[in-house]
Protein backbone atom coordinates (compact mmCIF):
# COMPACT_ATOMS: atom_id res chain seq x y z
CA UNK A 1 0.00 0.00 0.00
CA UNK A 2 1.14 3.46 -0.40
CA UNK A 3 2.47 5.07 2.95
CA UNK A 4 -0.37 7.58 2.66
CA UNK A 5 -2.64 4.98 3.26
CA UNK A 6 -0.95 3.21 5.76
CA UNK A 7 -0.61 6.68 7.83
CA UNK A 8 -4.21 7.44 7.53
CA UNK A 9 -5.08 3.81 8.88
CA UNK A 10 -1.84 4.27 11.80
CA UNK A 11 -3.53 7.22 12.75
CA UNK A 12 -7.45 7.01 12.27
CA UNK A 13 -8.53 3.58 12.19
CA UNK A 14 -11.57 3.66 14.49
CA UNK A 15 -10.31 -0.18 16.07
CA UNK A 16 -6.97 0.54 16.13
CA UNK A 17 -5.79 3.99 14.79
CA UNK A 18 -3.38 6.22 17.02
CA UNK A 19 -6.31 8.70 17.58
CA UNK A 20 -8.96 6.24 18.29
CA UNK A 21 -7.66 5.24 21.32
CA UNK A 22 -8.64 8.65 23.41
CA UNK A 23 -7.12 12.15 24.57
CA UNK A 24 -4.15 11.96 26.43
CA UNK A 25 -1.61 11.95 23.88
CA UNK A 26 -1.24 15.53 24.42
CA UNK A 27 0.50 17.45 27.22
CA UNK A 28 3.42 16.59 29.54
CA UNK A 29 1.98 13.25 30.47
CA UNK A 30 1.18 12.43 27.03
CA UNK A 31 3.06 12.18 23.73
CA UNK A 32 3.50 15.45 22.48
CA UNK A 33 3.70 19.11 24.05
CA UNK A 34 1.61 21.89 21.54
CA UNK A 35 0.53 25.26 22.12
CA UNK A 36 -2.74 24.57 23.58
CA UNK A 37 -1.01 22.57 26.77
CA UNK A 38 0.93 26.36 28.06
CA UNK A 39 -2.60 26.96 29.12
CA UNK A 40 -5.66 28.95 28.23
CA UNK A 41 -3.96 32.19 26.86
CA UNK A 42 -3.55 30.65 23.62
CA UNK A 43 -7.17 30.18 22.95
CA UNK A 44 -8.01 33.80 24.39
CA UNK A 45 -5.66 35.14 22.09
CA UNK A 46 -7.22 32.96 19.40
CA UNK A 47 -10.76 34.89 20.23
CA UNK A 48 -9.03 38.07 19.92
CA UNK A 49 -8.01 37.30 16.30
CA UNK A 50 -11.68 35.90 15.52
CA UNK A 51 -13.16 38.78 17.25
CA UNK A 52 -11.39 41.29 14.72
CA UNK A 53 -12.48 38.82 11.86
CA UNK A 54 -16.05 39.06 13.33
CA UNK A 55 -15.89 42.75 12.90
CA UNK A 56 -14.23 42.79 9.46
CA UNK A 57 -17.14 40.72 8.34
CA UNK A 58 -19.69 43.74 9.63
CA UNK A 59 -20.42 41.78 12.99
CA UNK A 60 -23.10 39.27 11.57
CA UNK A 61 -25.92 38.14 13.76
CA UNK A 62 -24.98 34.82 12.66
CA UNK A 63 -21.20 33.40 12.45
CA UNK A 64 -19.26 29.91 12.02
CA UNK A 65 -16.57 29.22 13.72
CA UNK A 66 -15.21 25.43 12.67
CA UNK A 67 -12.47 23.94 14.46
CA UNK A 68 -10.63 21.20 12.83
CA UNK A 69 -8.80 18.55 14.66
CA UNK A 70 -10.37 20.07 18.06
CA UNK A 71 -8.92 16.73 19.88
CA UNK A 72 -10.31 16.74 23.53
CA UNK A 73 -12.13 20.22 23.63
CA UNK A 74 -9.38 22.50 25.55
CA UNK A 75 -9.09 24.43 22.84
CA UNK A 76 -12.57 25.32 22.36
CA UNK A 77 -13.42 25.32 25.80
CA UNK A 78 -10.68 28.11 25.73
CA UNK A 79 -12.02 30.15 23.06
CA UNK A 80 -15.28 30.18 24.05
CA UNK A 81 -14.77 31.49 27.39
CA UNK A 82 -12.78 34.37 26.14
CA UNK A 83 -15.05 35.15 23.55
CA UNK A 84 -17.70 35.28 26.15
CA UNK A 85 -15.86 38.08 28.59
CA UNK A 86 -14.76 39.72 25.57
CA UNK A 87 -17.80 40.27 23.41
CA UNK A 88 -21.16 38.67 24.54
CA UNK A 89 -23.00 39.42 21.56
CA UNK A 90 -20.82 37.42 19.54
CA UNK A 91 -20.75 34.58 21.36
CA UNK A 92 -24.75 34.73 20.77
CA UNK A 93 -24.51 34.75 17.56
CA UNK A 94 -21.96 31.63 17.28
CA UNK A 95 -22.24 28.29 15.43
CA UNK A 96 -19.05 26.99 17.10
CA UNK A 97 -18.60 23.72 14.91
CA UNK A 98 -16.60 20.43 15.07
CA UNK A 99 -15.88 18.03 12.99
CA UNK A 100 -14.89 14.67 14.30
CA UNK A 101 -15.34 11.41 12.70
CA UNK A 102 -13.86 9.40 15.41
CA UNK A 103 -16.98 8.95 18.60
CA UNK A 104 -14.04 8.43 20.81
CA UNK A 105 -12.81 11.97 20.48
CA UNK A 106 -16.47 13.37 20.23
CA UNK A 107 -17.45 11.84 23.12
CA UNK A 108 -14.22 13.62 24.72
CA UNK A 109 -15.50 16.94 23.39
CA UNK A 110 -18.74 17.04 24.04
CA UNK A 111 -17.61 16.43 27.68
CA UNK A 112 -15.21 19.38 27.79
CA UNK A 113 -17.78 21.35 26.17
CA UNK A 114 -21.07 20.76 28.19
CA UNK A 115 -20.81 24.09 29.35
CA UNK A 116 -22.14 25.45 25.30
CA UNK A 117 -24.88 23.60 24.77
CA UNK A 118 -26.30 26.04 23.15
CA UNK A 119 -23.18 27.16 20.82
CA UNK A 120 -21.26 24.01 20.28
CA UNK A 121 -22.18 21.50 17.41
CA UNK A 122 -20.76 18.35 16.32
CA UNK A 123 -20.73 16.65 12.91
CA UNK A 124 -18.94 13.75 11.18
CA UNK A 125 -17.43 15.72 8.27
CA UNK A 126 -18.31 19.93 7.56
CA UNK A 127 -19.73 18.75 4.02
CA UNK A 128 -23.00 18.45 6.77
CA UNK A 129 -22.85 22.09 6.85
CA UNK A 130 -22.79 23.16 2.80
CA UNK A 131 -26.45 23.92 2.72
CA UNK A 132 -26.20 26.44 5.19
CA UNK A 133 -23.06 28.89 5.14
CA UNK A 134 -22.12 31.06 7.17
CA UNK A 135 -19.60 33.70 7.34
CA UNK A 136 -16.97 33.06 9.78
CA UNK A 137 -13.41 31.17 10.00
CA UNK A 138 -11.98 27.49 9.56
CA UNK A 139 -8.71 26.98 11.70
CA UNK A 140 -6.98 24.14 13.42
CA UNK A 141 -3.80 23.68 15.52
CA UNK A 142 -1.49 21.51 14.64
CA UNK A 143 -3.86 19.12 12.23
CA UNK A 144 -2.02 19.32 8.59
CA UNK A 145 0.71 18.01 10.01
CA UNK A 146 -1.65 14.99 10.35
CA UNK A 147 -3.01 14.50 6.90
CA UNK A 148 -1.87 11.27 5.38
CA UNK A 149 1.18 12.34 2.91
CA UNK A 150 2.81 10.22 0.14
CA UNK A 151 6.63 9.66 0.25
CA UNK A 152 9.12 9.38 -2.53
CA UNK A 153 12.54 8.72 -2.88
CA UNK A 154 14.98 10.45 -5.58
CA UNK A 155 16.90 7.33 -7.49
CA UNK A 156 18.83 7.67 -11.00
CA UNK A 157 17.18 11.07 -11.93
CA UNK A 158 13.81 10.62 -11.12
CA UNK A 159 10.93 10.01 -8.23
CA UNK A 160 10.11 6.67 -6.75
CA UNK A 161 7.37 5.98 -4.56
CA UNK A 162 8.11 4.06 -0.90
CA UNK A 163 5.12 2.04 -0.03
CA UNK A 164 4.81 -0.64 2.73
CA UNK A 165 5.02 -3.63 2.33
CA UNK A 166 4.75 -6.93 4.69
CA UNK A 167 8.04 -9.69 5.01
CA UNK A 168 8.12 -12.70 6.90
CA UNK A 169 6.45 -12.72 10.43
CA UNK A 170 3.97 -10.14 9.15
CA UNK A 171 7.03 -7.49 9.48
CA UNK A 172 6.70 -4.74 8.03
CA UNK A 173 9.05 -3.05 5.57
CA UNK A 174 9.07 -0.42 2.79
CA UNK A 175 9.54 -1.08 -1.16
CA UNK A 176 10.51 1.55 -3.78
CA UNK A 177 8.22 1.47 -6.72
CA UNK A 178 7.25 3.75 -9.52
CA UNK A 179 4.94 6.39 -9.26
CA UNK A 180 1.39 5.78 -11.13
CA UNK A 181 -1.10 8.11 -8.99
CA UNK A 182 -1.74 11.25 -11.44
CA UNK A 183 -2.12 13.09 -8.76
CA UNK A 184 1.31 12.45 -7.16
CA UNK A 185 2.79 13.22 -10.75
CA UNK A 186 1.49 16.43 -10.83
CA UNK A 187 1.94 17.35 -7.08
CA UNK A 188 6.02 16.27 -7.64
CA UNK A 189 6.55 18.52 -10.79
CA UNK A 190 6.93 21.70 -9.33
CA UNK A 191 9.98 20.22 -7.42
CA UNK A 192 12.65 20.38 -10.03
CA UNK A 193 14.96 18.04 -10.79
CA UNK A 194 17.59 18.69 -8.48
CA UNK A 195 18.47 16.67 -5.85
CA UNK A 196 20.83 14.31 -4.62
CA UNK A 197 20.79 9.98 -4.72
CA UNK A 198 18.42 8.81 -2.28
CA UNK A 199 16.83 12.02 -1.57
CA UNK A 200 13.75 11.28 0.64
CA UNK A 201 10.72 13.70 1.09
CA UNK A 202 6.51 13.71 1.76
CA UNK A 203 3.93 14.84 -0.76
CA UNK A 204 0.60 15.51 0.04
CA UNK A 205 -2.00 15.47 -2.41
CA UNK A 206 -5.03 15.82 -0.20
CA UNK A 207 -5.59 19.45 0.67
CA UNK A 208 -8.46 20.34 -1.69
CA UNK A 209 -10.47 17.27 -0.69
CA UNK A 210 -9.49 18.71 2.97
CA UNK A 211 -10.48 22.40 2.38
CA UNK A 212 -13.18 22.44 0.08
CA UNK A 213 -16.00 20.96 2.40
CA UNK A 214 -15.15 24.12 4.65
CA UNK A 215 -15.22 26.25 1.70
CA UNK A 216 -18.51 25.02 0.99
CA UNK A 217 -19.48 26.20 4.57
CA UNK A 218 -18.67 29.15 4.72
CA UNK A 219 -19.97 32.20 2.33
CA UNK A 220 -16.98 34.81 3.15
CA UNK A 221 -14.30 34.71 6.08
CA UNK A 222 -11.18 33.29 6.97
CA UNK A 223 -8.74 29.95 7.49
CA UNK A 224 -6.20 29.85 9.67
CA UNK A 225 -3.95 27.36 10.04
CA UNK A 226 -1.13 26.99 12.67
CA UNK A 227 1.70 24.10 12.26
CA UNK A 228 5.24 23.21 11.73
CA UNK A 229 6.15 23.65 8.42
CA UNK A 230 7.80 25.97 5.79
CA UNK A 231 7.32 27.59 2.39
CA UNK A 232 8.29 24.79 -0.46
CA UNK A 233 11.58 27.02 -1.13
CA UNK A 234 12.23 26.15 2.26
CA UNK A 235 10.99 22.46 2.76
CA UNK A 236 12.16 20.59 -0.51
CA UNK A 237 15.75 21.90 -0.04
CA UNK A 238 18.65 19.65 -1.18
CA UNK A 239 20.32 19.45 2.11
CA UNK A 240 16.86 18.50 3.77
CA UNK A 241 17.83 15.22 2.61
CA UNK A 242 15.99 12.99 5.21
CA UNK A 243 12.65 14.85 4.84
CA UNK A 244 10.76 15.82 8.04
CA UNK A 245 8.64 12.44 9.00
CA UNK A 246 8.67 11.65 12.60
CA UNK A 247 6.83 9.71 15.17
CA UNK A 248 6.26 11.08 18.62
CA UNK A 249 5.96 8.98 22.17
CA UNK A 250 5.97 10.13 25.45
CA UNK A 251 7.77 13.16 24.40
CA UNK A 252 10.57 11.27 22.46
CA UNK A 253 10.55 11.52 18.42
CA UNK A 254 11.53 8.34 16.16
CA UNK A 255 11.69 8.02 12.33
CA UNK A 256 10.37 4.59 11.67
CA UNK A 257 6.48 4.89 11.47
CA UNK A 258 6.42 1.23 10.98
CA UNK A 259 7.69 0.18 14.06
CA UNK A 260 5.22 0.52 16.18
CA UNK A 261 1.44 1.42 13.75
CA UNK A 262 -1.34 2.91 16.11
CA UNK A 263 0.74 3.39 19.20
CA UNK A 264 2.69 6.38 18.09
CA UNK A 265 1.70 9.82 16.34
CA UNK A 266 3.11 10.23 13.00
CA UNK A 267 3.70 13.46 11.35
CA UNK A 268 5.26 15.66 8.54
CA UNK A 269 6.12 19.22 8.07
CA UNK A 270 3.71 21.27 6.08
CA UNK A 271 3.87 22.79 2.78
CA UNK A 272 2.55 25.55 3.04
CA UNK A 273 3.00 27.21 -0.80
CA UNK A 274 0.96 24.13 -1.84
CA UNK A 275 -1.97 24.97 0.97
CA UNK A 276 -1.72 28.07 -0.35
CA UNK A 277 -1.98 26.96 -4.31
CA UNK A 278 -4.90 24.98 -3.34
CA UNK A 279 -6.60 27.76 -1.68
CA UNK A 280 -6.40 30.11 -4.46
CA UNK A 281 -7.83 27.28 -7.02
CA UNK A 282 -10.48 27.32 -4.93
CA UNK A 283 -11.09 30.50 -5.06
CA UNK A 284 -9.10 31.83 -1.61
CA UNK A 285 -6.02 34.24 -1.01
CA UNK A 286 -3.04 34.35 1.30
CA UNK A 287 -2.92 37.17 3.09
CA UNK A 288 -0.27 35.97 5.85
CA UNK A 289 2.25 34.20 6.41
CA UNK A 290 4.60 34.29 9.33
CA UNK A 291 5.87 32.50 12.66
CA UNK A 292 3.77 31.71 15.39
CA UNK A 293 5.64 34.01 17.73
CA UNK A 294 5.91 37.37 14.95
CA UNK A 295 1.50 36.73 14.56
CA UNK A 296 0.05 36.43 18.35
CA UNK A 297 2.52 39.08 19.53
CA UNK A 298 0.59 41.03 17.01
CA UNK A 299 -2.48 39.74 18.22
CA UNK A 300 -1.65 40.43 21.77
CA UNK A 301 -0.44 44.20 21.40
CA UNK A 302 -4.02 45.27 23.14
CA UNK A 303 -3.66 42.53 25.59
CA UNK A 304 -0.44 43.36 26.37
CA UNK A 305 -1.09 47.06 27.29
CA UNK A 306 -3.81 46.37 29.57
CA UNK A 307 -1.32 44.09 31.25
CA UNK A 308 0.84 47.33 31.98
CA UNK A 309 0.89 47.87 35.46
CA UNK A 310 -1.01 44.80 36.79
CA UNK A 311 0.99 41.60 34.88
CA UNK A 312 -0.42 38.47 35.57
CA UNK A 313 2.72 36.46 36.19
CA UNK A 314 1.11 33.09 35.14
CA UNK A 315 -0.36 34.20 31.74
CA UNK A 316 3.33 36.31 30.79
CA UNK A 317 4.84 32.95 31.35
CA UNK A 318 2.38 31.58 28.62
CA UNK A 319 3.06 34.68 26.24
CA UNK A 320 6.75 34.15 26.67
CA UNK A 321 6.57 30.47 25.52
CA UNK A 322 3.90 30.61 23.15
CA UNK A 323 6.20 33.55 21.22
CA UNK A 324 9.99 32.81 22.00
CA UNK A 325 11.77 31.91 19.06
CA UNK A 326 13.62 29.11 20.85
CA UNK A 327 10.13 27.90 22.52
CA UNK A 328 7.10 27.56 20.58
CA UNK A 329 7.32 30.82 19.00
CA UNK A 330 9.65 29.90 16.28
CA UNK A 331 8.96 26.25 15.74
CA UNK A 332 5.56 27.02 13.85
CA UNK A 333 4.00 29.34 11.38
CA UNK A 334 0.55 30.51 10.63
CA UNK A 335 -1.09 31.01 6.99
CA UNK A 336 -4.21 32.82 6.78
CA UNK A 337 -6.58 32.81 3.68
CA UNK A 338 -9.04 34.61 3.10
CA UNK A 339 -12.04 33.89 1.25
CA UNK A 340 -15.03 36.77 -0.11
CA UNK A 341 -13.44 39.54 2.44
CA UNK A 342 -14.24 43.31 1.68
CA UNK A 343 -12.33 45.45 -0.75
CA UNK A 344 -10.33 47.51 1.58
CA UNK A 345 -8.32 44.26 3.32
CA UNK A 346 -4.49 44.60 2.28
CA UNK A 347 -2.98 42.09 0.47
CA UNK A 348 0.62 42.07 1.35
CA UNK A 349 2.72 41.78 -1.66
CA UNK A 350 5.91 40.15 0.20
CA UNK A 351 3.73 37.25 0.90
CA UNK A 352 3.60 36.17 -1.73
CA UNK A 353 7.11 36.23 -3.03
CA UNK A 354 8.00 34.18 0.47
CA UNK A 355 5.12 31.44 -0.70
CA UNK A 356 5.34 31.34 -4.03
CA UNK A 357 9.13 31.88 -4.73
CA UNK A 358 11.15 29.38 -6.96
CA UNK A 359 11.90 26.14 -4.76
Amino acid sequence: MSFSEFMASALYDPGFGYYARGARQIGRGGDFFTSVSVGPLFGGLLARRFLREWQTLGCPERWRIIECGAHDGTLAADVLNALSLLEPHALKGLDYVIPEPLDTLQNIQRETLRDFPKTVRFFQTPAQLADDPLPGIAFGNEVLDALPCHLVEWRGDRWLECRVGIAAEDRLIWNLGEIDNPQLISALAPLGRQFPEAYRTEIRIGYQAFLEPLVRSLDAGRMLWIDYGFARSDYYHPQRSSGTLRTFSKHRAGDDPLEFPGETDITAHVDFTAVAEVAAELGGQATEFRNQGAWLTEIAREWLLEQDGAPQPSLLRQFQTLTHPGHLGGSFHVLELTWKQPANIPNPAHLAHHLFGEA
